[in-house]
């Protein structure tokens, strides 16, 4: 046997350098893998369906779609989760391409007048008019507090401090029928 090592030896001289390759043409294209996966070429397949008394050729992503569509319906949680996520990012894609509608504008044309107010209040059966007062103020509508409308008042008042006699004076002044109020607690009634 020899002293010297194998390892130490001239490299062989049919061998290449460590990153050189005898092939100066490099790798055949065809040797190469592809970058499509098993499941894409699954998907882009097409299947013929029975649809509406007829036949019709869909993908299988589409097949897969509506399948999910299905289970979703049928209640799996997995398939909800998956039509949420779909219909998550079609609103997104919505609100990013949709055109945008011009901004509307709105003119307001609010009257002074009191009596329109008035008119409110008859049309809405929240009050009605006064006929022992119809001859002061002529130029404005005398009117009374229906007693619901005084009543729903009085119901949402919560709490605080109790009725004064001269707002109590006011509230039976400005009612139609000011004996059927129920008053608050603590109200002498």
């Amino acid at each position: 046997m020899s002293d010297k090592s194998r390892s130490r030896s001239a490299p062989n001289p049919g061998w290449f350098a460590k990153g050189r390759s005898g092939n100066l043409k490099g790798r055949p294209t065809s040797s190469r893998p592809s970058h499509t996966s098993a499941l894409d070429v699954v998907v882009e397949k097409t299947l013929t369906v029975a649809h509406q008394g007829g036949t019709r050729e869909i993908t299988m992503e589409e097949a897969l779609q509506q399948r999910t569509y299905r289970d979703a319906v049928a209640g799996k949680r997995m398939a909800q989760r998956e039509v949420l996520k779909w219909i998550m990012k079609r609103e997104v894609w919505l609100a990013k391409h949709a055109p945008q509608a011009p901004r509307s504008t709105i003119t307001r044309h609010i009257s002074p007048d009191p009596d329109n107010a008035d008119a409110a209040l008859l049309l809405l059966g929240i009050a009605t008019p006064n006929p022992a007062r119809a001859d002061i103020g002529a130029d404005r509508a005398q009117l009374l507090l229906e007693p619901w409308a005084a009543q729903a008042a009085l119901g949402r008042r919560r709490g605080g401090q109790r009725l004064t006699d001269s707002e109590l004076d006011a509230i039976r002044r400005c009612t139609r029928n000011p004996n059927s109020l129920r008053w608050p607690r603590g109200t002498d009634e």
